[in-house]
């Protein structure tokens, strides 16, 4: 071995540093315990993260987890199963089911009582996991597992029960059961094993590499039969998830061809969108759209629809939405599901200050420039026109209205509709000429 490689080798030890066996033995042992005050901030955590969930709000969620003494338990299976401690082993699954069933129960009645029962998208978040989730988790093991050895304990624990996330799933679980909604149970009671499976396995290679003392002694034949265990364990969970994780990957780069498809076709011929919504899950898929002016004859549509191949979406139905009262309903109604539970009046008058700040034109020093530059304007103004998503953000759309001493022709109106645009820095912009 080279002196290079021992530098290396010593310089990433983690041997240095470490806190005494004895000590972190007896840590671990005396956090697996769930009785009295360990029940009681569980409790608190899991209705404060259910509160989180219910009303969107990443804040919240994180301060349940920050509160959350879930990691006891599942560090003290990956210990007792390193050390063969099959009493420690034992005492923390029991726990960590204990854990588990007062939180279940708890989040379960919180959102059966709760009159607010929507699926919000922090909560959808935690039905479908993938395999990043079993590398978050992992690797937050890992983290948690070293910081729990160190003599030094440092600021990781607090990252690693953020990075995490037991909290969420499990609420989503009794989100899905306070519901009756078995496909939400399960998908989030997935992403909670894995979560624990792969902190505990985290915790076994660390406890593995650190050499923590054996408390009894097996045969070959046992350590293979727990190797081939865990082995099988870990199987079990990531296949699953790849097969997740490849769908979202479909998911996102179909979704990804929409959007340049939508770029190319409206966006950049100046056509302002005031409804999409991309219906991945339809057979054919389906991507519905409305404009604010734009009127498409349905030769149009039909040769829009054609296009669709040419930018790989192959069983994609293009539908442009023309039904002006419907269409009014169903955006109204996308709104109202998007919007928070609390505190509307707060964030509406926020998003107003934030809006008013970014789209406040000086509207007579324009108004002068034009009329230097178009001599038959007689007045010019400035408006904005808000559009929210179906993921509740906001598109500001100027529009202009101007008066002019004589009518104007298409190839005056186009020029100054361009030059706005560039005068106004933006994208999209509607010019009318209104009657004097």
């Amino acid at each position: 071995m080279t002196d290079i490689t021992k530098k290396v080798l010593n310089f990433i030890d983690l041997h240095k540093g470490e806190e005494n066996k004895k000590s972190v033995i007896e840590n671990i042992t005396s956090a697996v315990s769930f009785r009295g005050s360990n029940i009681w901030i569980l409790a608190c955590a899991i209705i404060i993260a259910s509160v989180g969930l219910n009303v969107n709000s990443t804040a919240v969620i994180i301060g349940a987890m920050l509160i959350s003494p879930l990691m006891g338990p599942i560090v003290g299976t990956g210990f007792g199963l390193g050390m063969y401690d099959f009493e420690l082993l034992k005492k923390s699954l029991k726990n960590l089911v204990i854990a588990t069933v007062v939180s279940l129960a708890t989040s379960a009645i919180y959102f059966y009582i709760s009159p607010f029962k929507e699926a919000q998208s922090e909560l959808l978040a935690r039905t479908s996991p993938n395999i990043y989730d079993i590398l978050i988790a992992f690797f937050g093991g890992l983290v948690g597992v070293i910081a729990v050895t160190r003599v030094e304990k440092g600021n990781p624990i607090p990252g690693v029960a953020i990075a995490t996330a037991l909290m969420p799933p499990l609420c989503t679980a009794g989100y899905g059961l306070a519901l009756g909604n078995y496909l939400y149970f399960f998908g989030a009671m997935y992403l909670y094993t894995i979560n624990c499976v792969f902190i505990c396995i985290a915790t076994f290679v660390i406890v593995k590499y650190l050499n923590y003392p054996i408390t009894q002694q097996l045969d070959l034949k046992h350590q293979k039969r727990v190797k081939y265990g865990v082995t099988i364990l870990i199987l079990l969970l990531i296949v699953p998830s790849i097969y997740f994780a490849y769908q979202l990957y479909i998911q996102k780069s179909y979704n990804s061809r929409t959007e340049v498809f939508i770029q190319k076709e409206f966006l950049d011929n100046d056509y302002p969108i005031i409804y999409k919504k991309i219906r991945y899950n339809t057979d054919p898929k389906r991507i519905e759209l409305a404009f604010l002016a734009k009127k498409f004859s349905d030769t149009e549509i039909i040769n829009l629809n054609k296009k669709l191949i040419n930018y790989d979406l192959p069983n994609t139905k293009l539908i442009i939405r023309q039904d002006t009262i419907n269409l009014r309903k169903d955006i109204m109604n996308q709104i109202n599901n998007n919007q928070s539970v609390i505190d509307q009046k707060d964030i509406l008058i926020n998003n107003l200050r934030n809006q008013l700040a970014q789209y406040q034109f000086d509207t007579n020093q324009i108004s002068n420039e034009a009329k230097i530059l178009f001599p038959s304007l007689t007045s010019l103004k400035i408006g904005n026109y808000s559009i929210e998503n179906e993921a509740n953000k906001s598109k500001i759309i100027p529009v202009i209205l101007f008066q002019s001493n004589k009518k104007v022709d298409v190839a005056t109106k186009q020029k100054m509709k361009m030059w706005l645009k560039t005068r106004l820095e933006k994208d999209s912009i509607e010019v009318y000429q209104q009657n004097n």
